[in-house]
């Protein structure tokens, strides 16, 4: 009688070329995918106090960095090595063209979390540091600050500083900075 050797199964990752064509298909039409490191990964649904925070980051940063200096783009794909993350926020070139790809450089990006802190903490600020994205901040809804990752290095971020309410943000690559109050949203008040 011989033993089997039983293995693991592993699941079967898709290489960015793979992902890019099932979204031209049509496959997630009606869901909210990202790529991360060859993983179809479901993204949560979006909640009003997420919403919020992402329409006015969006307008401040764009008022911000100028319309010659960035795009703001909003929870659109953002390629970072062999995947393709959505992030809340990216300000990227905007010398560039966009047409016929995605940006794989950006100036700053932003993740606004709820459910999902965890996530864009490890992971995605992984992904964003090896892309050589030189700033990334984690919008920490629940506790009401911004996490502020800076000089990325082999695959991680230096140095990280909490911005707590009714400080300032300096916007990178500008002398502006912005309000954290402005753009969370209003403390609930009891009644």
């Amino acid at each position: 009688m011989s033993l089997l050797q039983v293995r693991e199964p592993r699941p079967r990752l898709f290489r960015r070329e793979e992902y890019e064509d099932l979204v031209r298909q049509g496959t997630f039409e009606r869901e909210r995918v990202e790529l991360i490191r060859g993983v179809i990964v479901s993204m949560s649904p979006l909640r009003v106090a997420h919403n919020f925070t992402v329409m006015t980051l969006s307008e401040l940063l764009t008022s911000a960095l100028g319309r010659k200096r960035a795009w703001v783009r909003v929870q659109m794909t953002f390629r970072a090595g062999s995947s393709l993350p959505e992030p809340d926020l990216a300000c990227v070139p905007r010398n560039r063209d966009y047409a016929h790809a995605h940006p794989s450089e950006a100036l700053l990006i932003v993740e606004v979390a709820d459910s999902s802190l965890n996530h864009d903490r490890a992971t995605k600020a992984a992904l964003y540091a090896e892309a050589g994205v030189p700033e990334y901040w984690v919008v920490d809804l629940a506790d009401g600050l911004v996490e502020v990752r800076r000089h990325p290095r082999k695959g991680s971020y230096a140095s990280c500083d909490v911005v707590l309410r009714g400080e300032r943000l300096r916007v990178p690559g500008t002398r502006r900075s912005l309000k954290v109050n402005d753009f969370l949203p209003p403390r609930h008040r009891a009644s």
